[in-house]
């Protein structure tokens, strides 16, 4: 479940409330609060988990990367290793190696960045994401707080 949508849940049940008059307190359902209170410790982990599989997935298209540039390498040697033996052609093949063998390491790099830059923006907008959940936690805490101070 989403944590956001949980939180409007607790916000709801605070709302809903029965208002103690004269008194900065407010009842509130003990049973549905402690519920969506396990529900926010089961939710927590899952958002966690999204990151950790943001990173396996990072981790996997570095792998992939990392393979298609050795199988690059892998053929550019050989084609090199091919055309060596042309003493004309030589000079020509291995010029045209080194060409192939930047491509591929050119190509890894920008597959890495681009790997690297998703994680970076997934898990920069779930800290955002949580930083502003734990902000409505403390000023719910600190309301109750205040209010708790008023009697």
């Amino acid at each position: 479940m989403d944590i956001l949508h949980l939180v409007d849940r607790l916000e709801e049940l605070f709302n809903s409330g029965f208002h103690i008059p004269l008194t900065g307190e407010t009842a509130v359902n003990e049973m549905r609060f402690l519920e969506l209170i396990d529900q926010l410790r089961v939710a927590i982990p899952d958002e966690v988990k999204k990151a950790q599989q943001i990173v396996s997935q990072r981790d996997r298209l570095l792998a992939q990367a990392q393979e298609e540039a050795q199988r690059t390498l892998d053929l550019a040697r050989e084609r090199m290793d091919s055309l060596v033996d042309q003493t004309a052609v030589s000079s020509a093949a291995q010029a045209h190696a080194e060409k192939i063998i930047a491509q591929a390491r050119e190509e890894a790099d920008s597959i890495r960045r681009e790997a690297d830059d998703y994680v970076l923006e997934s898990l920069s907008r779930l800290e955002s994401e949580m930083n502003r959940l734990l902000i409505q936690v403390r000023n719910g805490i600190n309301k109750m707080n205040e209010e708790r101070g008023l009697q």
